[in-house]
């Protein structure tokens, strides 16, 4: 391989434009390909940035050293395995497949094959969730609440796997004991999947987090609180700023912002994913620590479902009981 890796992206839709964009701005890297079944929008992005277009994976094996993968999750597993299995390291979006068995089966090609591959849990590279992790001592309640305005994008899957999963991931990676209980409830309102969704996590050594995402909301929120011993802190995604507040000393109660030096969490992530490709070193969003997000995800989603079934059991029995019509 030589110094410059060669990296073609994806899938050239709203999300994969800006992997477009920071693969062509970074020196490490050069952008070899834009891959798209849209002609037009491939032809588009490979212009704007230099690069070549292609309508399938097959026109770029052999042309490249790494790929990022920015397509619908349900083609995640086809199209990385494929990569993978032509010696191509591989930086797939969250969640890295819709079912555990697809993620199985691009951790196994993985492996078989000796090649990186990294899942894009962006929110792990916010500069502000990198200095919680480095405070974070044993933490014992999150309240974290992710809202978004309706769009069309993602609607393939639940908020759960569109939104939540961000969460679900970092409290999983933070949480110190083993997950022992699941509760969630969610509602379709604009779309046919799960569009709001509430979960609750317990933790063996008395930990909880409780999550709500919502892709239907008026507003864009994204906050984060959590609290351990003798500290809270309040921490903003957007805003990539942390507020600590810590019990003890000479004033009794201490405020102070956490060193946050603000960045974009997708040129972090390539950054990481150029570390992995160029040292042969893991990432810390491997496809095992992605699978085991994902099973969580599932899970929820479960619950969600085993809840809907009992209100809907609910509401017969009360329409039967009180002759209600609508």
């Amino acid at each position: 391989m030589s110094d410059i890796t060669r990296v073609a992206v994806i899938g050239a839709g709203g999300f994969g434009r800006n992997h477009v964009r920071v693969v062509s701005e970074n020196p490490r890297a050069r952008l070899t390909h834009v891959v798209d079944t849209d002609s037009r929008r491939a032809k588009e992005q490979a212009e704007l940035h230099g690069a070549l277009a292609a309508g399938s994976v097959e026109e770029v094996i052999g042309q490249i050293d790494a790929a990022i993968v920015a397509v619908p999750t349900s083609a995640h597993a086809e199209i990385g395995c494929k990569l993978l299995e032509a010696g191509i390291d591989v930086l797939v979006e969250k969640p890295i497949a819709p079912t555990l068995a697809e993620a199985d089966k691009l951790v196994a090609a993985a492996e078989r094959n000796g090649r990186m591959l990294q899942v894009g849990h962006l929110e792990r590279f916010n500069p502000a969730i990198v200095e919680l992790e480095r405070i974070a001592t044993l933490p014992l309640f999150f309240e974290i609440h992710r809202m978004s305005v309706f769009t069309l994008r993602s609607l393939d899957v639940d908020v759960v796997l569109d939104l939540m999963i961000h969460d679900l991931d970092i409290v999983l990676a933070l949480a110190r004991a083993e997950l022992t209980e699941i509760r969630a409830a969610g509602i379709s309102v604009l779309s046919p999947k799960v569009d709001i969704a509430n979960v609750r996590l317990e933790f063996a050594d008395g930990c909880v987090a409780n999550l709500t995402a919502s892709r239907v909301s008026t507003e864009k929120i994204r906050k984060l609180r959590v609290f351990q011993p003798g500290q809270y802190i309040s921490l903003d995604y957007a805003k990539q700023s942390a507020a600590v507040c810590t019990v003890g000393g000479a004033e009794g109660i201490a405020f102070t912002q956490l060193p946050v030096a603000s960045a974009e969490p997708l040129k972090l992530q390539f950054e990481a994913f150029l570390d992995a490709v160029e040292t042969r070193q893991e990432p810390k969003l491997t496809g095992k620590v992605a699978r085991r997000t994902l099973q969580v995800a599932l899970a929820v989603l479960d619950r969600i479902e085993q809840h809907a079934g009992l209100v809907g059991n609910t509401m017969t029995a009360w329409k039967q009981t009180t002759g209600w019509k609508q």
